[in-house]
């Protein structure tokens, strides 16, 4: 698998599709790496439309490197996704990414406006409960099991789990950091996911907002999902005015249903699923 260096850390991607095709690239949410089901075939799709396709793992995801760097994780994912397409000179691209990709896609695309051709969003974190959720558990389970054991209880942190098993450099990393400087970063970390009467994304304010001009897409959120609620995506697409807002081709209870059958354990991995029914809509957009 191929690897590059930004910013001095290294991140594991694959390119799929033709040289010189416009580019796609797509981000999923949690600490999932780019083999998560669902996704490969969202990208198949997209290639197989005439597009080339960026998959990549985020900092602390799959096969690329664990890092502490940024006022927040999802600023540092960003400031790396924008450094990996400047990289691999793939701009401007159609950056698209759902639950944690969609806050990472959008914090890159508003820093770095000239590397996004088109911005498509969807299952948008957000809310107290959806955004404390976040920050258990991507903060708060690590830096408890740092201060109970030292770094090497943080081996045991499921949202570590992946990245620990697929990096090379992950668990030598984790084992190399100080527990409080690792603790307080967690803290800083999960304060980010603050919810904020002034902007529905982490990281993203007023500013960052305005500087969204190109075409974006936003998915509308069901009412029954409280990890990625349907009031965070309208305030999106009100600070966005120009977005097109439209439903999902799934139904209402697509996240609850999807969770269920994954944290049950019977069907493996498949939050992300129904991701390949967005290549359609996402193509006529672009086209549009």
């Amino acid at each position: 698998m191929p690897r590059i260096d930004v910013g001095g850390i290294g991140i594991a991607y694959e390119l799929l599709g033709r040289a010189g095709d416009p580019a796609v690239v797509l981000t999923p949410g949690g600490r999932f790496a780019m083999d998560v089901p669902g996704l490969r075939e969202m990208a198949e799709g997209l290639v197989a439309a005439g597009r080339r396709v960026l998959l990549y793992d985020r900092p602390n995801c799959g096969a690329s490197d664990a890092s502490l760097l940024g006022e927040s994780e999802s600023e540092m994912q960003a400031e790396a996704l924008s450094g990996l397409i400047r990289r691999l000179d793939l701009g401007p691209a159609l950056i698209a990414g759902g639950s944690g990709g969609s806050r990472v896609s959008m914090l890159a695309a508003a820093r770095d406006p000239e590397i996004c051709s088109h911005l498509v969003l969807w299952w948008i974190s957000g809310d107290p409960i959806g955004l404390m959720q976040l920050a258990t558990y991507y903060c708060g389970e690590a830096a408890t099991l740092a201060s109970r054991g030292g770094m090497e209880a943080v081996l045991q942190a499921t949202s570590w789990a992946e990245n620990l098993a697929k990096s090379p450099q992950a668990r030598e990393f984790i084992l190399a950091q100080d527990p409080d400087r690792f603790i307080a970063v967690m803290q800083k970390w999960a304060a980010a996911y603050g919810p904020s009467p002034l902007s529905p994304v982490p990281g993203m304010t007023q500013r960052d907002f305005a500087r969204l001009t190109m075409p974006v897409l936003v998915f509308r959120s069901g009412t029954s999902d409280l990890s990625h609620t349907r009031a965070t995506s309208e305030w999106v697409h009100r600070l966005i005015p120009h977005s097109h807002f439209i439903d999902p081709p799934w139904g209402n209870d697509e996240w609850n249903e999807r969770s269920v059958e994954t944290h049950g354990g019977q069907a493996g991995h498949t939050l992300f699923r129904s991701w390949p029914r967005l290549v359609e809509p996402i193509l006529s957009f672009a086209a549009g």
